[in-house]
């Protein structure tokens, strides 16, 4: 039981504050200026070939395309 014990109070206080701290990271990081670009161009990927479907022959792969 003791080591239940420390793990739970280990858990109660510094691991809580870890992951408050790595989730408030992680949306610091998504949220950040120079991110717009990438996010709008991931939002932009189901509609890039709208009118006509993509050329067979232009030799990109969808991993090429999507990192372009």
């Amino acid at each position: 039981m003791e080591t239940y014990s420390a793990m739970r109070e280990f858990a109660d206080s510094w691991m809580l504050l870890f992951l408050t701290l790595f989730f408030l990271g992680v949306i610091a990081w998504a949220l950040r200026p120079g991110s717009a670009r990438v996010h709008r161009d991931s939002a932009d990927i189901p509609f890039r070939h709208e009118d006509e479907p993509a050329d067979p022959d232009a030799g990109a792969t969808c991993q090429e395309e999507a990192r372009t």
